[in-house]
This record gives structure tokens, sequence and C-alpha cells, in this order.
């Protein structure tokens, strides 16, 4: 179970950037419709690793498994720092783009 914790994190953090990159690839097509969706939805995969992660670490505390807990402490916090910032960079600069683009 506590694999799957992980695994699902890590499809969702790559869903979280790869959602917003393919909106900045579709934004020189007429099609402008669903760009907010797929801004929403990238947040939410976010957030939902994110979440698992955190239960990842309840399920260490729980079994008390303290070796493997400060193992991937170290390391956990910044990769969950990396994927919310990048996150949010991408989803801004699609804001930007297609906000800029329904002014004209």
């Amino acid at each position: 179970m506590s694999g799957l914790l992980n695994l699902g994190s890590l499809v969702l953090g790559l869903m979280a950037w790869i959602l917003p990159v393919v909106n900045l690839i579709r934004y020189g097509k007429s099609d402008h419709r669903n760009w907010v969706v797929l801004s929403f939805m990238s947040i939410s995969s976010c957030a939902i690793a994110l979440c698992f992660q955190i239960f990842y670490n309840y399920h260490l505390v729980k079994s008390e498994d303290w070796s493997a807990l400060m193992d991937i402490t170290g390391t956990m916090a910044p990769v969950a720092a990396v994927l919310l910032i990048v996150t949010i960079l991408l989803n801004a600069i699609t804001v930007i783009r297609y906000r800029g683009s329904r002014a004209k």
C-alpha cells in the first residue's frame, strides 16, 4: 500500500507539470476553451501528490519506522517545495499568457 502512495505521488507530480506545458503548447491553436480546466487539474494533481507524501509519512510514523522517516525527510521536503513552486510558476505563466490573449 505504501508503495502505491509513492507511485501515485510521482505520477500526479508529473501530471501537475505536464498539464500546464500542454496548455502552453496549445496556446497557438484557436481553441482556448479548456485552459482553465487543465490549470485546475494541474494544481489539484500537485495538491494530491503532496497529500500522498503526507500520508506516506503518517504510515511511517504509525509503523514506527524511524530510520526510514529520517532517511526520506531530508530529501522529501525540498522535492515537495520544488514540485509546488514549479507547478505554481507553470500555471502562472499559463494564466498570464491566456489572459493577455483575451485582452486583445
